[in-house]
């Protein structure tokens, strides 16, 4: 594993980056002067074809397994957590009880570490990588602690007709503390500071730095670049996550969580002609990580809808709440009681 400080990379311009399919993630973090410490994570969902996306709550005490054969993590849940599962498969994102959050986005240039034929490295399949973390840390620290001292492959299988899940990630605990994870060329690349607020989709993280710098060195006041591209959405996220009052309570970082999470969205029904790559918003979160509520809206839905996890239980014996949102038109505030019994999702190894 590589560990890269935050450096300024040569400057270059967007022009040569190719447009990607557009996922963005931000942090809100509230400053010293604020009588209450917020830490939310705001993520949109962005995507050619529609993902249905169902809510489960997993209490802890669930036994899980990366992959269904083979060398594999074998776990038991430490800590219960809410999940966005798409397709009923694979968990996109969540956040356990303890505060961490974990998100994963599109990235095209992701080349996953590959478990060679007899080796014996376990192998984490993409439908389960989020369930795994959120299941077993804490903090960011826990993580990286446990990426320090082990290995792994991954497995997926394609969705959509086809497409490839190409993914990087993002994770950000109680303190505000953020660790990103990418796979280069096989090898796994891990970003970590309060700083690493913004995450879209490519290029990678160290060459996103770079053209963030030269635009930083325009200034944003006067101009800010305006299209839906990945290192535009991170320019725009980056200059608004920045310039909005940080001394404020948790509504009112909520409301501007979301305005910069709308600022960043990409039009219903938008389409770039010749680009297909370039999607519509299908639905945006934001997970509250020390009042633990976890929020989501779909772009088609009249208001935003969230569940509560200070009102559940998620102690070993509970059982598994699944919230179908195949009919989500009248979902609006608190839908804990929406939540019904389910078995767990069947992951898509």
């Amino acid at each position: 594993m590589k560990i890269f400080p935050i450096l300024a990379a040569a400057a270059i311009t967007a022009a040569g980056i190719n447009e990607a399919e557009a996922c963005s993630r931000v942090v809100f973090l509230s400053d010293s002067t604020a009588k209450d410490e917020v830490v939310m994570v705001g993520r949109t969902l962005d995507w050619r074809t529609p993902i249905p996306t169902n809510l489960y709550v997993y209490p802890a005490g669930i036994s899980k397994q990366s992959m269904p054969e083979g060398p594999m993590l074998r776990w038991t849940s430490r800590y219960g957590s809410v999940l966005a599962v798409g397709y009923d498969g694979g968990v996109t994102e969540g956040m356990n009880d303890r505060g961490l959050v974990m998100n994963s986005l599109f990235c095209k240039t992701a080349v996953y570490r590959q478990a060679e034929k007899g080796e014996q490295i376990p192998v984490v399949s993409l439908s389960m990588i989020v369930s795994y973390f959120l299941d077993n840390f804490a903090t960011v620290n826990e993580v990286a602690e446990w990426l320090d001292k082990n290995e792994f492959a991954i497995a997926g299988q394609t969705f959509d007709g086809g497409t490839v899940s190409l993914l990087h990630f993002g994770l950000t605990d109680q303190t505000g503390e953020t660790l990103l994870m990418e796979f280069v060329d096989g090898h796994l690349n891990t970003y970590r500071g309060r700083e690493l607020t913004v995450l879209t989709n490519d290029p990678n993280y160290y060459d996103m730095k770079a053209i963030h710098k030269y635009w930083t060195n325009i200034g944003g006041t006067h101009m800010l670049p305006g299209t839906v591209t990945s290192p535009d959405r991170f320019v725009r996220a980056d200059f608004f996550i920045n310039h909005v009052p940080k001394n404020v309570d948790s509504d009112i970082a909520w409301a501007e969580l979301s305005s910069v999470m709308a600022n960043v969205a990409v039009p219903l029904g938008y389409e770039l002609p010749g680009s297909p790559n370039v999607s519509s918003t299908q639905w945006r979160s934001i997970s509250d990580s020390k009042g633990h509520k976890y929020y989501f809206k779909f772009t088609d839905s009249m208001g935003d809808f969230y569940i509560d996890m200070n009102e559940l239980l998620l102690k070993p014996g509970a059982p598994i709440l699944k919230l179908d949102t195949s009919d989500h038109s009248g979902y609006y505030g608190n839908v804990n009681k929406r939540l019904k019994k389910s078995d767990g999702f069947t992951p898509m190894w």
